[in-house]
Order: C-alpha cells, then structure tokens, then sequence
C-alpha cells in the first residue's frame, strides 16, 4: 500500500521510443502529418532525462510528505475495492485539472511548467519536454489531500503514472478528431493541440487530463476550429535550443522583475503570468479582448490569464 508495484511510465518508456521513431518515418514518408526538427526534437528529449533526474532528486520528500499525511488519514481505502479505483480515477484527474490550470494561471508555477509549451512542434516528442524544477515550485503538494483521505500512497503513484502515460499520446497532429462521443467525454489529440496553441483563441483551454469533462464543468474547453489552425509554442517564443534557457528562463524573469521592482514581489511571483504593476505587459486576457476587437468591433468577456513568456 506504500510502494506501487509498478510505475506505468516506465513500462511504457519502450512504447515513447518507439512511437517517436515511427512518428518520425511515417512523417518522412508523408503518411502522417508529423512535423520534426533535429534540435527542437533533441531539446525535449533532454530536457525528459533531465526531468527524471530531477524527480529522483526530489522523490525522497514527496515520499516522505505523503507517508506522513496518509499516516494522518480520515479513512483507510482498500487497494483491492473496484469503488476505490474508480473514485481514485476521478479525483487523481480532478487533481491533475487543477495543478495544470494553477501552473497556467500562476506566474511562479508558470516559471515550473512553460518550458512543455516552449517547442514551436507538437509531435510525440513534445510530450517528453518536462520540467526540471515542478518538485522544487511544490506543486506535488496538491495530491496530498487524497492521502490524507485514504487513498494509499502506491495507489496514487500508479494512478499518476496511468494518467501521464494517456497524455502522451495526445501529443499529435496525425491524429485528427475521434469519434463525438470520446471527444465529448476524453481528452484528445485535438483538445490538447488548443491546450499547446498560441492562438489567442485558444490561450490557456483545455487542461484536461484524461477526463475532458472537467473543462466542459469549468468553463475553460475550447474546441479545435478548422477556420483557426493552431500555431504552437510560446505568445513569445525563446528562438533559442539552449537546454539552460528553455529550463530555467522564466525563473530568471521572475528573479529580475523582482530586482527591478521588489515592492511588487507578491505581483512578480503570484500574479498571472505577463502581470506587470502598470499593465503594459500581455496577459491572456488583454491578448484575447484585442483578438475579439479586430474579429468583432468589440471585446467579449474573458476569463483566462496567460501563456507568455515573460523572462
């Protein structure tokens, strides 16, 4: 009930290699819609080692923090119940929902997660382009009240690692829209591909997991528009495959910002990404009501922050 008896992830590890390559040859031979480039493509596979090794590194306090929490728990759930994996389903995934849009809607975990969004391609390998510092920005921190309600730590582990090893595959152009009734309960390639787009349109939508529903309930699901292709990457993007700088650039515009300006520290580091004390730097929302002026002669309501790049 501690120590999972597996980890999905890796057992798939073998499956991203392999899908990679062939997504690449299929490509090379036009029979699917893949867009590769050798150093952008270099840069997520490094940066998906570095991220292991971060996590390695890290593992012994998230270990730690969760045993003592669960130790702590209001109840005591059976690994060996159906209900227990169902609702362990649903919640780890309305968890997932949350941390993505908190790593979205917050600058300092923004700084912990753009580097996902930072490749100008969406192709398998991008799904590979992780985080190095999301241990140290915490935001593991929000899978511990499903411990402190029960749920023993390896069942969390192995339904964590279910949910990672879904979202690898979404990561795709070759895939065009699934059946109405899967887009309208799971989250697909198409969903995730308004997830990645820089489109103004399509800022900060779609932060499913595997369940798309929770969107659908939040207010945040954007469909993909045949009229609005997607356009990947960053509202500013790095032009740069520095491993360093795609890592650790937004870190670096917090630290600076906060050095300009330290009596907006709060604002630098909690305030949505692109904030700035006297508006004149982009977020979602100012993107999105100037994209709705130029289409329409008038801003509609927005809700969203951004998915800049701020360093």
């Amino acid at each position: 009930m501690i120590t999972p008896a597996f980890d999905p992830v890796t057992l798939a590890t073998p499956f991203f290699i392999v899908t990679v390559i062939l997504e690449i040859v299929l490509a090379r031979v036009r029979m699917a819609d893949a867009r590769y480039e050798t150093n952008d493509t270099a840069v997520s596979l490094f940066m998906g080692l570095g991220s292991s090794v971060a996590g390695a590194l890290t593992a012994g306090l998230v270990f730690a923090a969760t045993i003592w929490v669960w130790q702590h728990r209001i109840f005591t759930i059976p690994m060996t119940a159906i209900w227990a994996w169902a609702a362990i389903f649903l919640l780890e995934d309305l968890t997932y929902y949350a941390f993505h849009r908190l790593s979205h809607e917050r600058r300092v975990w923004w700084a912990a997660h753009v580097n996902h969004h930072s490749s100008q391609h969406y192709n398998l390998s991008t799904a590979l382009r992780q985080t190095w510092t999301g241990g140290v920005a915490g935001t593991w921190a929000l899978w511990l009240p499903l411990a402190f309600f029960g749920f023993p730590p390896a069942m969390i582990a192995i339904q964590k690692g279910i949910s990672l090893v879904y979202q690898y595959w979404i990561h795709t152009e070759a895939i065009k829209k699934l059946p109405r009734w899967f887009e309208a309960v799971f989250n697909t390639p198409s969903h995730h591909r308004v997830h990645h787009a820089r489109n103004a349109i399509y800022l900060d939508r779609n932060y499913a997991g595997i369940l798309i529903v929770w969107d659908r309930l939040f207010g945040t699901f954007q469909p993909e528009l045949d009229a609005e292709p997607c356009r990947y990457g960053l509202v500013h993007n790095l032009a740069t495959f520095n491993l360093l700088r795609v890592a650790f650039h937004e870190w670096i515009g917090i630290a600076a910002d906060i050095a300009r300006a330290p009596r907006h520290v709060l604002g630098w580091v909690f305030g949505p990404p692109g904030w700035s004390p006297d508006g004149s730097r982009d977020t979602s929302a100012s993107l999105k009501q100037r994209a709705s002026v130029r289409v329409s002669g008038h801003a509609r309501p927005t809700v969203l922050t951004p998915q800049t790049e701020e360093a």
